[in-house]
């Protein structure tokens, strides 16, 4: 029987009480409306871990003045569901006021990397996933914690909070997990309607497209994401916010791709009110 625990109190406890005992506590922090892309990391947890801790919370501070927190899909029954279905151990399901009482005022900044592409466009959340993630991570005391491919400039500047503030936490992440079609699963993707949906599938084919010509020999930059920016020109109904190719770590924009260096091509756009991320890592 799944466990779902409310206060930090009660989830510290919990933690600690599974360390005394010499077990392994695996966390996987969601906002809920799960699918198949949150429920890989479960079992990448439940592989690696004694115990599985997934926190279901819609962070406030992470959506702009202008973005779709009152919106965002919800349907805690059914993540329960599937998460006792996958055998996971707790459910951390806190109210807001639970995490961010009166009179909260910490937060937590990664200086560099907050600034850059996602950040651009959206220029509080980071700030708020860096605050929320270092919160949870004092509540639940994981020994891992598991995040996915898809939100790459997002783990990279989660590794960096764990470097520089001294978490003895091991950042795991997972590949990007899609539809058949190719799509990147995400909770979002209910917004889309059918033609959206077809829509979207030029962010998967555009980056597709951009590994065959660096396997053909392409390396520089600026020549991939002009061929990428020409697939989008044609389509009216998406609006594009950037195509960057940057460096594994650091998410600095190479001119020229380096042989013996990773890199990540990161797509990021809107199609109709809903915005979308992908992205490809590569090796040369």
């Amino acid at each position: 029987m799944i466990k779902i625990i409310n206060t930090i109190k009660e989830m510290q406890s919990y933690s600690n009480s599974a360390h005394k005992d010499g077990k392994t506590v695996g966390f996987v922090p969601t906002m809920g409306y799960l699918h198949e892309g949150h429920l890989s990391l479960v079992k990448a947890s439940k592989n690696k871990s004694n115990l599985t801790v997934v926190s279901v919370f819609v962070n406030p501070t992470q959506f702009g003045p202008n973005e779709d927190f009152n919106k965002y899909p919800r349907d805690f029954e059914k993540d329960k569901a599937l998460l006792e279905e996958e055998g996971v151990d707790v459910i951390f399901y806190p109210e807001s006021k639970e995490i961010y009482p009166e009179h909260f005022q910490t937060y937590v900044e990664v200086t560099e990397i907050q600034k850059k592409h996602e950040g651009e466009f959206r220029p509080t959340h980071f700030k708020g996933v860096a605050t929320i993630v270092s919160i949870l991570f004092n509540i639940v005391k994981p020994d891992f914690a598991f995040f996915g491919q898809k939100d790459a400039q997002q783990v990279s500047l989660l590794k960096q909070m764990v470097r520089d503030l001294k978490f003895e936490i091991n950042i795991i992440v997972c590949p990007i997990i899609r539809e058949e079609s190719g799509l990147a699963k995400s909770s979002r993707n209910i917004y889309l309607s059918d033609e959206e949906k077809q829509k979207a599938l030029l962010l998967y084919n555009s980056l597709n497209m951009a590994k065959q010509m660096i396997e053909q020999g392409e390396r520089k930059s600026s020549n991939i994401i002009k061929k990428m920016n020409q697939n989008f020109l044609a389509e009216k109904k998406i609006h594009l916010n950037y195509i960057r190719i940057v460096e594994e770590n650091t998410f600095q924009e190479p001119e020229q791709l380096e042989k013996g260096k990773s890199y990540f091509i990161l797509i990021a756009c809107k199609i109709g009110t809903t915005r979308l991320i992908d992205n490809l890592l590569f090796s040369i």
